[in-house]
């Protein structure tokens, strides 16, 4: 049943169920999570391995850890040629954007005569990407984490991926890695490969900041490890809000609509919108949409339309825009008459598609922005990830006899109060 609410009559416990989204499955994952992660700190490889066996391959064992030189060549392989140019493209869009996000290496500024103040800006030592791969194939994860890591000049990129049920990583990731630069990949994924990557095994490294999208039970494992390293920004279970007013084309909306159901069975997707006539007819034609789609698939969107997603009817334009702000989805697509202006009054979202020939699933795969957003409302405080993940900055300052004498004055008199 496909779930639909008018925002005026909303209950605080609806309101609240929509705006928390999947994060109570994440609490409910949190003891599961430290059992995880305490087996593979202490027992290392044997631990990642025997998740490996429970979770999603049968006969894994501790040499298909790393995927090998073999591994990379039978990936490129497996391929279309059709299918490594649009890795190459999207790699190549995705490379050009992140290019212009990165700052000057060292600046100064002269802020009183003979007093220098700057930053030095330097890439991490080493950085751990999580790209999944449960309920699809995502080359492109791998490409919105890989080119930003590889553009900020990180020494060392390793990337965890969950196997295939042979045990092997997806053919189009590896390519996709191989594209960017990156030869370090491990055969790991979920609970284990995040605690692996925290604490180190006896094959897989510890790295400085683990970054990536993956299921409540990775951002449940991410959780308990803040604080034992950098766990990026929280990207769990994918979220999407599409915005309508009364001239968007139902059809559309509804189709937009299911981009994001269809993810998985704790994604949320909602059609927000004041028209009553868009609401209705949109209702009206996503069962026969759903209809056309895998059994699997309509699984996922009958778990998230019943749950977390729906169509919620509004009384204006500009209540719809403050849902949004309250809500601060991942993903926004605002399909209104004039998108530009209601980018304005935009506050909280991970991205803001605009118009409707700019669809959610162009933006994750080639368009150049990056895909990896904040989600479970944290866009109100973080961004998409970007250059900016894999940097750090230093102060650097410096000061002349001339400016020592301004400031020795100003300074004693600060230490003595």
């Amino acid at each position: 049943m496909i779930q639909f609410w008018e925002y005026d009559r909303l209950t605080p416990e609806q309101l609240a169920k929509i705006m928390r989204r999947a994060e109570t499955d994440i609490r409910d994952l949190l003891p599961l999570a430290q059992e995880v992660i305490d087996r593979v700190r202490n027992e290392g490889d044997a631990a990642v391995v025997d998740y490996a066996r429970r979770f999603d391959a049968a006969d894994f064992t501790a040499d298909q850890l790393r995927a090998t030189p073999q591994d990379f060549a039978q990936a490129r392989a497996a391929l279309s040629q059709d299918v490594i140019d649009a890795i190459q493209q999207a790699h190549d869009n995705i490379r050009r954007f992140h290019e212009e996000q990165m700052p000057e290496p060292l600046w100064f500024v002269e802020v009183q005569p003979g007093i220098m103040a700057g930053e030095k800006v330097s890439p991490v030592a080493s950085a751990g990407l999580y790209v999944p791969r449960g309920k699809g194939a995502f080359p492109s994860v791998m490409l919105m984490l890989a080119v930003p890591a590889k553009v900020a000049g990180v020494p060392r990129v390793v990337v965890v991926t969950p196997p295939t049920p042979e045990g092997k990583a997806d053919a189009a990731s590896l390519v996709a890695a191989e594209i960017c630069g990156v030869d370090e990949v491990y055969v790991v994924g979920g609970m284990q490969a995040v605690a692996a990557l925290a604490y180190g095994t006896q094959t897989l490294p510890r790295v400085q900041k683990i970054i990536g999208p993956g299921s409540s039970y990775v951002s449940a494992a991410k959780r308990l490890l803040y604080g034992v390293v950098d766990v990026g920004l929280p990207a769990g279970p994918s979220e999407s809000i599409i915005l309508t007013d009364e001239h968007t084309d139902p059809r559309l909306a509804a189709l937009d609509l299911l981009v994001e159901a269809e993810h998985g069975p704790d994604s949320a997707a909602i059609l927000v919108t004041h028209s009553r006539e868009v609401a209705e007819r949109a209702l009206e034609l996503l069962p026969g949409y759903i209809a056309e789609l895998p059994e699997w698939r309509q699984a996922f969107i009958s778990k998230v339309l019943s749950n977390y997603g729906g169509v919620l009817l509004t009384k204006s334009l500009e209540e719809s825009i403050q849902f949004v702000n309250d809500y601060a989805p991942e993903h926004l697509e605002v399909l209104t008459a004039e998108p530009f202006v209601a980018l304005n009054k935009i506050k909280n979202a991970g991205e803001i598609l605009l118009g409707s020939l700019t669809p959610i699933p162009t933006a994750n795969y080639c368009l150049g922005l990056n895909a990896i957003l904040p989600t479970g409302g944290f866009a109100k405080s973080f961004s998409s990830v970007s250059v900016q993940d894999f940097l750090k900055r230093s102060g650097v300052g410096y000061l002349s006899r001339e400016g020592y004498a301004r400031l020795q004055g100003i300074t004693a008199t600060l230490a003595d109060y």
